[in-house]
């Protein structure tokens, strides 16, 4: 009898057990589904033509590294419950071919139509994009603006406006990403994005490196630009410019090439008197401190040293 009294005892205590256990994953599950965020690994290469920039380094190896880069921050990032999304991309370096004054236009629309079908499936609150060269954040940025419309600033922290167009010299989609998010570049592909911002609603931090014309072009569309030394010591000059949006929420682009490279080169560009990387991440965080932010993009990582290893094993006995 009390053989069975225990056993009584001890499925009551298991069924109490797992009522609050699902309670508690109800209740978690319900609290995901208000506030959803996912993890977008976007390794799309092909808007980069920067091979040039990089002559020690094998011109196809180049071109493609904003692939392996993606892979890399995927890795290296903290590990979170946050659901992994990562949008196919083709690695066929003969896909390139300049349509309409983009390079690999084809292929890049493709990815586009690709990237914006996994986020209408799974309808997130914010995204977390890892990338890519920059224009991995027109797709998650311009469905962010769709879903919350005329309530997002987008902060764009590169060394570069990013706001060349198609009849440009340059072809490289990634210099369009910033006004592609404004609703300007190749027809096709902006009709394809669900959102855009107003030119007023975007800010430009770190900027100090402008192909020809685009200093001129970025204060035509009045886009305001900060340097590195104006966000050097504080962060008051983005928050005041935040504040006059009138926004709650916050979009924000994070392009490695806007680190100095007297300490660390993780892009392509060089471009010296960048900021430091306590003064990227502070900026980052004081925008996070004040706003919802709703997009976070880290884009451009060129793994230079990583490449030359791969290559390396690659010409060793045993190890294949």
């Amino acid at each position: 009898m009390k053989k069975y009294l225990l056993l009584a005892i001890l499925c009551l205590a298991c069924v109490s057990n797992y009522e609050q256990k699902n309670r508690s994953t109800t209740k978690n599950k319900t609290m995901e589904n208000k506030v959803s965020t996912i993890r977008l690994i976007y390794p799309q290469w092909q808007g980069g033509m920067v091979d040039h920039w990089m002559p020690d380094i094998p011109a196809e190896d180049a071109s493609r590294g904003y692939y392996l880069g993606a892979q890399l921050l995927n890795f290296l990032a903290p590990e979170s419950s946050q659901e992994t999304i990562e949008i196919p991309v083709s690695l066929d370096i003969n896909d390139r071919q300049t349509d309409k004054g983009v390079s690999a236009r084809r292929v890049i629309l493709k990815q586009t139509k690709a990237a914006l079908e996994k986020l209408r499936e799974t309808n997130p609150e914010k995204i977390v994009t890892l990338g890519g060269e920059c224009s991995v954040s027109v797709v998650p940025f311009t469905f962010l603006a769709g879903k919350y419309p005329d309530d997002v600033a987008i902060v764009w922290i590169d060394a570069h406006p990013d706001v060349n167009l198609p009849y440009d010299n340059y072809k490289g989609y990634h210099a369009m990403a910033l006004t592609a998010c404004l609703g300007m570049g190749d027809e096709e592909i902006i009709r394809t994005l669900p959102g855009r911002y107003d030119a007023s609603r975007a800010l430009i931090v770190g900027v100090r490196s402008w192909d020809d014309g685009m200093k001129e072009r970025q204060k035509e569309l009045g886009i305001k630009g900060l340097s590195p030394e104006e966000v050097a010591e504080d962060s008051s000059a983005i928050l005041e410019w935040l504040k006059s949006t009138g926004v709650s929420k916050v979009v924000i682009h994070f392009d490695l090439d806007v680190l100095d490279p007297a300490e660390i080169i993780a892009g392509v560009g060089v471009e010296p008197d960048g900021m430091k990387i306590n003064e990227a991440v502070r900026v980052i965080n004081d925008i996070a401190s004040e706003y919802d932010l709703i997009g976070l993009t880290v884009a451009e990582p060129m793994p230079r040293v990583a490449i030359k290893i791969r290559n390396m094993l690659n010409q060793l006995p045993l190890i294949k």
